[in-house]
């Protein structure tokens, strides 16, 4: 036990610590102090806002990055009140944790400084939230965070962002690969046979998944014989001479939460450089 005038469970704001105990009812300025119920508060908090994000920056849940990444907040959460270990509730050391965050829940990115300041937003936005409902109660902490959660679900699906991201799943050779792909509505690359729409994957994913090198896929005539089931997708750009794709159509890929067949046709170049998708959907997909 320790006493304290004035107490609240999470404030990122606060000059001195991070988390601080929760007030007993009817023990005038004692304080109890129960490091569990810390730690679990601090990850559902911290997990909701993780799922929050993603939903308005358009990205997917990306349950195996949000639920490490929240385990991290609620850990840091509850260290913060061991005595000796309050130092770790100053500014640096919260923006330490807050960078590890990031970078666990939405990677090394462009788009990883994006959504933490979104993140960081959430955060003050649920602590008026939860000084409104009443502050100092577990039960209403956790409710407001649910509350942020279904209100960036429902009402701002992907409006701080003009993208929104696919998660997709491609296997080859005992090789698995977790991808993102940006849903671009100028897209139109089909398939001319069957008139399928075709998704469109960069160099990096081409070499990763099937071993082949850029001068392979620069030259996809040539290197029809590489892989079986390699077939070539004839494609044009704006501004830009048409050309041949090398193509492969991949069993039970995943794609958001369905799984299919599709026909993914690889560029000779990587789509994106610092940003977080590597594949490229139509606007049907």
């Amino acid at each position: 036990m320790r006493t304290e005038h004035r107490a609240v469970a999470t404030n990122f704001l606060a000059p001195d610590r991070y988390t601080e105990a929760i007030r007993s009812a009817g023990e005038g300025s004692c304080l109890r102090v129960y490091l569990d119920v810390a730690v679990v508060l601090n990850f559902l908090v911290d997990f909701l806002l993780i799922l929050g994000t993603n939903r308005l920056a358009g990205f997917p849940a990306a349950l195996r990055r949000a639920v490490p990444a929240a385990l991290l907040g609620g850990v840091y959460g509850g260290i913060c009140l061991i005595p000796g270990m309050m130092f770790l509730g100053n500014f640096l050391w919260r923006g330490v944790a807050l960078c590890l965050m990031a970078v666990i829940a939405f990677g090394w990115n462009r788009s990883a400084l994006q959504r933490g300041a979104v993140f960081v937003l959430l955060s003050m936005a649920l602590g008026g939230i939860a000084l409104g409902l009443g502050r100092g109660s577990f039960l209403m902490l956790v409710l407001a965070a649910v509350f942020t959660w279904l209100l960036c679900r429902m009402s701002f699906r992907g409006s701080l962002s003009r993208d929104t991201y696919i998660p997709v799943e491609l296997s080859w050779g005992g090789r698995t690969l977790q991808l993102l792909a940006l849903r671009d509505t100028g897209n139109t690359l089909r398939d001319p046979i069957s008139g399928e729409q075709v998704l469109i994957a960069g160099a990096d994913v081409g070499m990763a998944l099937l071993g082949l090198t850029r001068q392979q896929l620069a030259h996809p005539v040539e290197a029809m014989g590489e892989i079986p089931g390699l077939r070539l997708i004839p494609y044009h750009g704006v501004g830009q001479p048409g050309g041949m794709l090398l193509a492969l159509r991949f069993q039970n890929a995943k794609i958001g939460n369905t799984y299919g067949s599709p026909l993914v046709a690889f560029a000779p170049e990587v789509l994106s450089k610092g940003e977080a998708y590597q594949m490229l959907t139509g606007g049907v997909v």
